[in-house]
C-alpha cells in the first residue's frame, strides 16, 4: 500500500494541475472574446460548458465505472482537451484580426467537452485512492483539494502579469489558451501514474441494461432527498459561471471611465478576481467542520446566501474608492462556491454505493455545471446584452452592469428561500 504522505502529495499534484488547466482561461476568456469582437457571444462560450456537461460527465463516469479505469479515462480526456484548446490558441494566433467565430468556437467546444468530465472523474480517482489507503475522505480530501484552488490561482496570476511581444497581457490575448493546453497535456501523462481504479462491474453477470450502462444512477431521483438535492443543485448551478464569464470584462470596462482608467483594479482584473480563489483555499478547510456540525442543508444554504452577496457587492462597487466591495465579493465567493461544490460531492460520495459512485458524481455535474450552468449562463447573457451591450455609452454600460448584478442577486435570494422551505433533509451529528 502506498505511503499516506506520498499518496497525498501525488493527489495534490493532480488537483493542482486539474484546476490550473481551467484557471488559465476561465475568468479571462470573456476579455479575449470581447477584444476579438465576440462580446455578445460571451454567454454562449460559458453556456457551452453547461451544454456539454449535460451528457459528457455522465457518459465518461459510466465508462470509468464499467469499462476503463478512471485514471486512464482522466488521462484520455485531458489529452484530447489539451490538444483542442491548444489548437484554439494557435488558430487565434495565426488568424489575428481575421479570426472566425465558427472555427474558434468549434475548437473550444471539443476541448471543453472533454475537460468538464475530468472535474468529477478526478474526484473519483482521489476518493478511490484515499479509501484504498483506508483514509477518512471527509478529513483528508478537503486539504488536498485546496491545492486545486492554488493551481487555479497560480495560472490566473500567470496570465494576468505575463505579456506577449506586443505588450498585451495574456488575460486579454490568445496565449491563455496555449498555457491551458500545455498544462492539460502534462496532466494527461501524469494521470497514468495514479492509483488504479478497478472497474466495478467487470465480470458481473445477469445485469440489466440500466446497471450495465450506469444509467441506474438516475434511480436516485426516486428518493425524495436526492431528487430535491439535484433540483436545487441545478437551480444554484445557474449562478456558477456568471462571474467567471463577466467579472473580468465588467471590471476592465471601468478603464473607459474617467477617474477609473488608471486604477490598479481596472488594469489587473484577473489579479483582483484571484482573491476569490484565495478565499476558496481558506473556505475549503472549513468544510469538514461545517459538514459535521451543521449538515448538508445548512452548508448549502450558506452557499446560496453567499451568491446573493457575491452579486450584490459587484453591483455596488467600483475599482476605485469602492474597490473594497469587490474585495468583499471575492471573499464571499469562497463560501458560495466551495460550500456548494465540495460538500455536494462529498454528500454524493457518502450516500451512493460503489457501483454507481462515478456515475452519481457525473449526475451531480450534469445538474450543476450542465443543466444549471447552461440555463443560467444563457439567461445571464440575455440580461447583460439587454442592460449593458444594448448601450454604447461607457457610463450607461456601467449603470447597466449594476442593474444586471442586482438581478442575479435577486435570483439567488429566491432560490435560497425556496431551498430553506422545501429541502427537509435532517442532519445527524456524528
Amino acid at each position: 500500500m502506498e505511503k499516506s504522505s506520498n499518496l497525498k502529495f501525488r493527489l495534490i499534484a493532480m488537483n493542482f494541475l486539474e484546476f490550473a488547466v481551467w484557471g488559465a482561461y476561465l475568468t479571462s476568456m470573456g476579455s479575449f472574446l470581447f477584444n476579438a469582437g465576440f462580446g455578445e457571444q460571451i454567454w454562449l462560450f460559458y453556456a457551452t460548458q453547461g451544454f456539454v456537461s449535460i451528457f459528457m460527465p455522465a457518459l465518461m463516469g459510466i465508462v470509468a465505472d464499467k469499462w476503463i479505469p478512471a485514471q486512464k479515462v482522466l488521462s484520455l480526456c485531458h489529452g484530447l482537451a489539451g490538444l483542442f484548446i491548444l489548437g484554439a490558441g494557435l488558430y487565434a494566433m495565426t488568424a489575428g484580426s481575421d479570426i472566425t467565430f465558427s472555427i474558434f468556437y468549434l475548437l473550444y467546444t471539443f476541448s471543453i467537452a472533454f475537460y468538464m468530465p475530468t472535474l468529477a472523474i478526478s474526484n473519483s480517482v482521489a476518493f478511490n485512492a484515499l479509501e484504498t489507503a483506508q483514509m477518512d475522505t471527509v478529513k483528508v480530501f478537503p486539504p488536498i483539494r485546496v491545492f486545486g484552488t492554488v493551481g487555479f490561482i497560480c495560472s490566473m496570476l500567470f496570465v494576468n502579469f505575463m505579456t506577449n511581444a506586443d505588450g498585451v497581457q495574456y488575460q486579454h490575448s490568445y496565449e491563455q489558451f496555449i498555457v491551458s493546453g500545455v498544462l492539460s497535456l502534462i496532466l494527461c501523462v501524469y494521470s497514468l501514474t495514479l492509483t488504479n481504479c478497478p472497474c466495478k462491474a467487470k465480470g458481473a453477470g445477469g445485469q440489466s441494461f440500466m446497471e450495465a450502462s450506469g444509467l441506474n444512477a438516475f434511480s436516485l431521483f426516486k428518493e425524495k432527498r436526492f431528487a430535491l438535492f439535484f433540483i436545487f443543485s441545478m437551480l444554484l448551478g445557474a449562478s456558477l459561471q456568471i462571474t467567471n464569464g463577466y467579472a473580468n470584462t465588467f471590471i476592465t470596462s471601468f478603464k473607459d471611465i474617467e477617474g477609473f482608467a488608471d486604477t490598479w483594479g481596472a488594469n489587473n482584473a484577473n489579479a483582483l478576481i484571484s482573491l476569490s480563489q484565495i478565499s476558496e483555499t481558506l473556505c475549503i478547510l472549513l468544510i469538514p467542520f461545517f459538514m459535521k456540525r451543521f449538515g448538508i442543508k445548512n452548508v448549502m444554504l450558506i452557499a446560496m446566501f453567499g451568491w446573493v452577496f457575491r452579486f450584490a457587492f459587484f453591483g455596488l462597487g467600483n475599482p476605485g474608492s469602492m474597490v473594497w466591495l469587490f474585495v468583499l465579493s471575492c471573499i464571499v465567493y469562497g463560501v458560495a462556491f466551495d460550500f456548494f461544490n465540495i460538500s455536494g460531492a462529498l454528500f454524493v460520495n457518502h450516500n451512493t454505493s460503489n457501483d454507481i459512485r462515478s456515475s452519481a458524481q457525473g449526475l451531480f455535474m450534469l445538474m450543476t455545471n450542465g443543466l444549471g450552468a447552461s440555463i443560467g449562463t444563457w439567461a445571464a447573457g440575455l440580461v447583460v446584452n439587454h442592460f449593458v451591450y444594448a448601450n454604447t455609452d461607457p457610463m450607461a454600460q456601467i449603470e447597466g452592469w449594476s442593474t444586471a448584478w442586482y438581478v442575479f442577486a435577486g435570483y439567488a435570494l429566491v432560490v435560497a428561500i425556496l431551498f430553506a422551505v422545501f429541502f427537509k433533509y435532517k442532519h445527524v451529528k456524528e
